[in-house]
């Protein structure tokens, strides 16, 4: 940049100043001496380094920086001063999108597209998007809207669904509860059916059978039971069914079968016993009398001894013995004789 020479200092002439130029009525003394202000080399700091200044195409801007800095702030100086002067609401100032900001700023030639936005930034006129920024804000606000609603209706429509589903499956296990339930009342029911037939069954046969079969002896009191456990026995347990009666109380056969044995036996004294049909052996105990003999057939409630105190006993008892099939290990005669439909 070229300096100006220094200007010459003017002389002080107070009669120059007139009251027309700057609206005073006469020449004040605070003020002046006035002179004229010329630049130089020394009092204005040199520029550094150099600008580069891009061509120019098409009337747009140069793709200088510099250039296009310079028009943006004059745009938007300019901008804020007319609202300031006229009060109105500002303008604001469309940009458009430009690919590359190195690219505005080198030396290259423009990309096609650079060229056309620079054009295009150059050629744009200022319009007022108060109006587009509030439609396009309630537009966004209506689509958020009608978004949350679909989110809403859909989360309301899957409840829905779940809830007709929770109620169906809740009818059907209830529907499947009561005809289980009914199944078992009815399957409970057979079962008591079947059981009181079954107990009806049993007690006619009982009753049947007990007029085949009858007691050994009357007007006695049970006095020892089967598997009683004391020192008067050798086995060290009671092997039978004591029946406690007067001596010489008669004692009968429970059911028709032949006399196997008929005698002394030991400990057990005067015995008689009988076989039945189905092999099972009854022991007579302890009698006094014997009325019968081998091989003798008898039938249900003859007479075939009387109660005594014979063999190894402390009193005058019937002792009777079970013994399925001839085992010499007998079974409880108690039950034997339920069994029969007898209850001693």
């Amino acid at each position: 940049m070229a300096s100006n020479p220094p200007a010459p200092e003017a002389p002080y002439a107070p009669s120059q100043w007139s009251a027309d130029s700057f609206g005073y009525g006469d020449h004040r003394t605070d003020e002046g001496p006035w002179e004229e202000w010329n630049p130089t080399a020394d009092s204005v700091r040199p520029v550094r380094g150099k600008h580069r200044v891009a061509k120019q195409r098409g009337g747009g801007f140069a793709r200088s920086s510099t250039v296009l800095g310079v028009g943006v702030i004059a745009a938007v100086s300019a901008g804020g001063m007319a609202s300031a002067n006229t009060g109105k609401a500002p303008v604001s100032i469309s940009i458009p999108d430009l690919p590359n900001v190195g690219s505005l700023i080198s030396d290259d030639e423009p990309a096609p597209e650079t060229a056309s936005a620079l054009s295009a930034f150059g050629s744009e006129t200022a319009v007022d998007t108060t109006d587009a920024d509030d439609s396009g804000a309630a537009d966004a606000g209506e689509a958020l809207r009608s978004r949350i609603m679909a989110q809403v209706e859909s989360q309301h429509t899957q409840y829905e669904v779940k809830a007709a589903a929770d109620a169906k499956k809740a009818e059907a296990d209830a529907v499947a509860k009561a005809e289980k339930e009914a199944r078992a009342k009815a399957a409970a029911a057979k079962k008591k059916a079947a059981e009181e037939a079954a107990e009806k069954a049993e007690a006619a046969r009982l009753a049947e059978l007990a007029k085949q079969y009858t007691l050994p002896t009357s007007s006695y009191t049970i006095t020892s039971t089967f598997g009683q456990a004391g020192s008067l026995w050798s086995s060290g347990y009671h092997t039978g069914l004591d029946f406690a009666a007067p001596t010489g109380t008669l004692i009968k056969a429970v059911h028709s079968a032949t006399v196997t044995e008929a005698g002394w036996a030991g400990s057990y004294g005067y015995r008689t016993i009988l076989t039945l049909d189905d092999g099972t052996e009854l022991w007579f105990c302890h009698q006094s009398s014997i009325n019968v003999s081998v091989g003798q057939k008898v039938a249900t409630g003859d007479v075939i001894g009387r109660v005594g105190a014979t063999g190894n006993v402390t009193g005058a008892h019937l002792h009777l013995e079970v013994h399925p099939d001839g085992n010499p290990t007998g079974i409880d005669p108690a039950a034997w004789l339920r069994g029969k439909g007898l209850n001693p």
